[in-house]
């Protein structure tokens, strides 16, 4: 057996994997834990790592059609004759699970390096880093517009390196 993708509709990835799992079909439904700026406060969202899609283990010639009809799937991907993913990248997204939600890392910043901010009330706006206060997922940017400079603090989570 191998692991192929599955696209679903839209927000049932969750319902797709139930229903798999209960004809006793191993399904792989990684989920991404972020910080985002909702309603005038900073909240933990967790989401599908890839919406829309799933990783379900089966063979195709006894089991695919059972999955294509599956409620909430669209289709197997690669169609006719499904393309299957290497175990290797299963792996290597489960080695980064942690408490089975996927963990990204903020960038590991230095002073003077240039970020863009990607979330938030002040997404997309660039600053220069300047330090990380108490906590570690707080920091302080100093931000550059129209001939004067300000310090803003912005959480670590939505910054990228510019």
């Amino acid at each position: 057996m191998q692991w192929y993708t599955v696209y679903t509709k839209p927000k049932r990835e969750d319902a797709v994997a139930g229903s798999l799992e209960n004809a006793g079909i191993e399904v792989f439904n990684p989920k991404l834990k972020q910080k985002k700026y909702m309603q005038g406060a900073y909240r933990n969202k967790i989401s599908p790592l890839f919406p829309c899609y799933v990783f379900v283990k089966f063979e195709p010639e006894t089991t695919a059609h059972m999955i294509k009809y599956t409620r909430g799937v669209r289709r197997i991907v690669g169609g006719d004759m499904p393309w299957p993913v290497s175990d290797d990248v299963i792996d290597a997204i489960r080695d980064k699970e942690e408490g089975g939600i996927v963990a990204i890392k903020p960038p590991q910043l230095k002073y003077g390096d240039s970020v863009a901010i990607n979330d938030g009330p002040l997404s997309g706006l660039k600053g220069i880093f300047e330090k990380e206060l108490n906590g570690r997922e707080r920091v302080v940017l100093l931000m550059s517009a129209i001939e004067y400079q300000a310090r803003a603090v912005v959480d670590k989570a939505f910054l990228v390196i510019a």
